[in-house]
């Protein structure tokens, strides 16, 4: 009785320690490359205002689906009407939203997985947007994990009473066959992260990769309505996305810093500056509402990034005809006059001068280093802020850079930490000559636009 005893609790010491050890030393599995529970966050500019929509990761089907408006200038609790519909049954479920620095998520209720569209509708305008319900799957190795310590314990106890009641030799079986369960879970603990996880309930099906690397670079189709603007009156700006190699519409842009396209309008001059998130209006169109304060050639640069391929920048120019006014609309839909920085009007709505000056509400001025700039080589940018900044589209600060002829144009993030009152960039000018630089952050109520220009000289000074 005595060997049979110390048989298993040998095992069930032994199963105690390996479970305590793996628990320590097991690696988590890794990532999907679509991750269930995330949230989805997309920029939308939309009834004149800047605002982020934030769709919450779903635990469970049938279960709730969240849906929260951030707004980044002040709004009065303006609503925004939401829909949800799924792809497969066209099952749909509307709520609303109200749009808020620090919003209340609406609960809508989602039955299934896979392929849904939410419609945004505030201001007369309306966005499509499609996304999919993920849920994370159950691991077949999680059943043979807890399985497997479950059946190893279940024997080791059998083992204990079997060895008290003087049966060596059953008693050792039982306890043979926990230590073969706590086996195989180990084992599973250990080589599980090695193999690739599934992925999660309502992705979308696995793809063949493309001989070439990636999808074709997308082209586009720009106009505006009317086709002839008017400064000083709304217009839309349309922007069509074509497969390069199909002539199709494409639409299968994946979220680029929190945003299906970055859009940044300017006038020739520079003196006007926008930097907006237009709406998917539907396949392959995008589409934003503008005004411009004066006539001329305008510039159009899109950035975004299509499914499997690289991100790419998209340029187009239209114009604007009739006088115009030189100064602001006051409508939150047009620029700010020369020389303020900061906009108010939440959209980067921006005329300028280019002769930088400060951001109108204790912001500081740009600091290069060096203070001429080298073509080709790093210079750092630093400013002071208004106020603590909070993110926006994932980052605390915004370095937008266009040439003269707006052949080139560049924006790079500033990587600090949110809250802090100092923003610092890093950029390499491509070449000699002077660049129209925009600076942007978010503060607690407002998004604002620094605008100033960079001298930069093909060699050092005294070279």
């Amino acid at each position: 009785m005595r060997p049979a005893r110390l048989l298993a609790l040998a095992a069930l010491l032994l199963a105690a320690l390996l479970t305590a050890l793996l628990s320590l030393g097991a690696s988590p599995a890794a990532a999907h490359n679509v991750s269930a529970g995330a949230d989805l966050r997309l920029a939308q500019t939309i009834a004149g205002t800047e605002l982020t929509v934030v769709v919450k990761g779903t635990t469970r089907v049938p279960g709730p689906l969240r849906i929260g408006i951030i707004a980044y200038q002040p709004v009065t609790g303006l609503p925004v009407a939401l829909e949800v519909r799924s792809a497969e049954d066209g099952r749909t479920v509307t709520g609303e939203a109200l749009a808020s620095a620090d919003p209340r998520y609406a609960e809508l209720r989602v039955e299934r997985t896979g392929p849904h569209v939410l419609t945004l509708r505030a201001g007369g305008e309306s966005a499509v947007v499609p996304f999919r319900v993920l849920v994370e799957r159950g691991s077949g190795a999680e059943l043979l994990i807890y399985g497997g310590f479950f059946v190893a314990g279940v024997l080791l106890v059998g083992g204990l009473l079997t060895g008290a009641l003087a049966r060596p030799g059953p008693a050792m079986a039982v306890a043979a066959g926990a230590a073969a369960g706590v086996t195989v879970a180990a084992m599973v603990v250990v080589f599980e992260p090695m193999v690739p996880a599934g992925p999660p309930d309502g992705a979308a099906p696995q793809v063949t990769a493309l001989a070439g690397g990636g999808r074709p670079y997308v082209q586009e189709r720009v106009a505006t309505v009317p086709a002839r603007p008017v400064a000083g009156e709304e217009f839309t700006l349309r922007v069509d996305l074509v497969d390069g190699s199909t002539g199709r519409p494409v639409d299968d842009l994946t979220a680029h810093h929190e945003a299906l396209a970055h859009l940044v309008v300017t006038s020739e001059d520079g003196r006007y500056f926008r930097h907006v998130h237009p709406l998917r209006t539907g396949p392959g169109r995008l589409e934003v509402r503008l005004r411009a304060d004066r006539p001329g050639r305008y510039l159009a640069h899109a950035e975004l990034e299509r499914e499997d391929s690289g991100g790419q920048l998209l340029a187009a120019s239209f114009d604007v005809h009739g006088p115009g006014t030189q100064r602001a609309t006051g409508d939150g839909t047009g620029g700010a006059d020369s020389g303020t920085g900061d906009t108010g009007d939440g959209m980067g709505g921006q005329a300028s001068d280019g002769t930088g000056g400060d951001a109108g509400t204790g912001g500081g001025v740009p600091v290069l280093a060096p203070a001429v700039p080298v073509a080709g080589r790093p210079a750092t940018i630093e400013m002071d802020t208004a106020g603590p900044v909070r993110p926006w589209l994932g980052m605390a600060g915004h370095l937008i850079v266009r040439d003269r002829d707006g052949s080139f144009l560049g924006h790079v993030h500033e990587m600090g930490s949110p809250g802090s009152r100092r923003l610092r960039f890093t950029f390499s000018f491509p070449a000699e000559g002077s660049y129209l630089t925009w600076v942007q952050y978010a503060l607690a109520d407002r998004i604002v636009t620094v605008p100033f220009t960079v001298e930069v000289s093909a060699q050092e000074n005294g070279r």
